[in-house]
C-alpha cells in the first residue's frame, strides 16, 4: 500500500525535531513548544500531562443496547502518546533509529464489556491519531475487533493518498472478508482523540463523516461516507463541560459526547441513540467512573490486581 500522503510531512517533522524523552516503553517523545494542533498552539500543560510516562485510564459505567435490550458493563477509555512510523503504520520498537519515519501520535484504546444473555462481548477499538496535526491534520489507521461466543471479526482503515483503505474480517457470510476505499473524510473515530488534543479543531455544521468502526460493526452497515450535520455547545445542565452531537439523517442517528471545557478535556460521558429497525429506538450510554494517571504495561503481577479495583473493573 502507497502511503505518500505521509510522506510529504516528513521533511517538516525532521525539521521541527524531537528532544529525548527516556522511558522503558516506547512512548511519544514530546514535541517542542513551537508545535501546533491545526487551530493553535499546543495547550501549555500539555507535555506536563502527555508526556510523564504515564497513560490516562478512565472507566465507564455502560449500558450497551443491543438485541432491543439494553444490558449493563463497563467501558474504558486508554489514552498515552507514543511514536509511530509513518510508513508502516505501526507503533515503533526502536524510535531512536527510526529517523524520518517516526511522528508523535495519541493513541486511543476504546474497550466495551458486556454480557448478553449467556453469552459475553468483548470489543476494542484503536485510534491513531498525529499530535503534529497542522503537518498531518488526519487520523492515520483504526483498528476494531468484537469476539462473542458466535464468532470474531477485525476491522482496520488506512489512511493513504486517495482516501481510507478499509479491511473486514467477519464470521457473517453477507459480509465476508471486504476491501473497500472511501473517500477521504472525517472519521467518527478520531473526535475522541480531536477533543483531547484541541476540541477547538472539532468540525461543525454539515459535514462528511466516515460512521465509527464499533457502531458499523454492531449494527452491519455498509462502509460508505455519510451525510451528517455537527454541533458543539455548552452543556446547559453543568456549566464546566461541552457537548459534541453528530446527527446522522440516513441513521436515524445522534450521537454525543459530553466532555470537559478546560484542558486536558477529559471526556466525561457519551450517547449514542439511533434506528433499530422494527426494535424501534435504541440507546447506549456510558458515565464516567474512575480515571487515573499509570504506566500500566509495568503493571502485570497477580498483585497488581488491585489497580483494577481502583478503576472499579473488580
Amino acid at each position: 500500500m502507497k502511503r505518500r500522503i505521509c510522506k510529504l510531512v516528513v521533511a517538516a517533522i525532521v525539521v521541527i525535531g524531537n528532544t529525548s524523552h527516556p522511558t522503558s516503553v516506547a512512548l511519544a517523545q514530546p514535541p517542542p513548544d513551537a508545535v501546533q494542533l491545526k487551530s493553535g498552539p499546543v495547550n501549555p500543560g500539555f507535555g506536563d500531562y502527555w508526556y510523564q510516562g504515564k497513560a490516562e485510564l478512565t472507566s465507564y459505567k455502560l449500558e450497551q443496547a443491543r438485541y432491543g435490550e439494553v444490558h449493563v458493563g463497563h467501558a474504558v477509555l486508554i489514552f498515552v502518546t507514543e511514536d509511530f512510523s509513518i510508513e508502516k503504520h505501526v507503533k515503533l520498537d526502536r524510535p531512536g533509529q527510526a529517523g524520518d519515519d517516526k511522528i508523535n501520535i495519541l493513541k486511543l484504546n476504546l474497550t466495551k464489556k458486556f454480557n448478553t444473555g449467556i453469552y459475553p462481548y468483548s470489543i476494542m477499538t484503536s485510534v491513531f491519531t498525529p499530535i503534529q496535526r497542522h503537518l498531518l491534520p488526519q487520523t492515520m489507521k483504526v483498528t476494531t475487533s468484537s469476539q462473542e461466543w458466535c464468532g470474531h471479526s477485525f476491522t482496520q482503515m488506512n489512511l493513504d493518498d486517495d482516501g481510507y483503505h478499509v479491511k473486514l474480517y467477519s464470521y457473517f457470510e453477507r459480509e465476508g472478508d471486504q476491501a473497500v476505499t472511501l473517500d477521504n473524510a472525517l472519521l467518527e473515530d478520531e473526535v475522541w482523540s480531536t477533543i483531547r488534543l484541541n476540541p477547538d479543531d472539532l468540525p461543525t455544521g454539515e459535514i462528511q463523516m466516515i460512521p465509527g468502526t464499533l457502531f458499523q460493526r454492531l449494527r452491519h452497515v455498509s462502509w460508505t461516507v455519510q451525510n451528517a450535520v455537527a454541533e458543539r455547545k455548552p452543556v446547559t445542565s453543568n456549566s464546566d463541560q461541552m457537548a459534541y452531537i453528530i446527527t446522522y439523517p440516513e441513521y436515524e442517528r445522534k450521537f454525543t459526547i459530553h466532555y470537559d471545557k478546560t484542558f486536558p478535556h477529559g471526556i466525561q460521558s457519551w450517547e449514542d441513540t439511533y434506528s433499530d429497525g422494527r426494535r424501534g429506538q435504541a440507546t447506549t450510554k456510558a458515565t464516567v467512573n474512575k480515571r487515573i494517571m499509570l504506566d500500566y504495561w509495568s503493571k502485570n503481577q497477580v498483585a497488581d490486581v488491585v489497580w483494577r479495583k481502583e478503576l472499579e473493573l473488580e
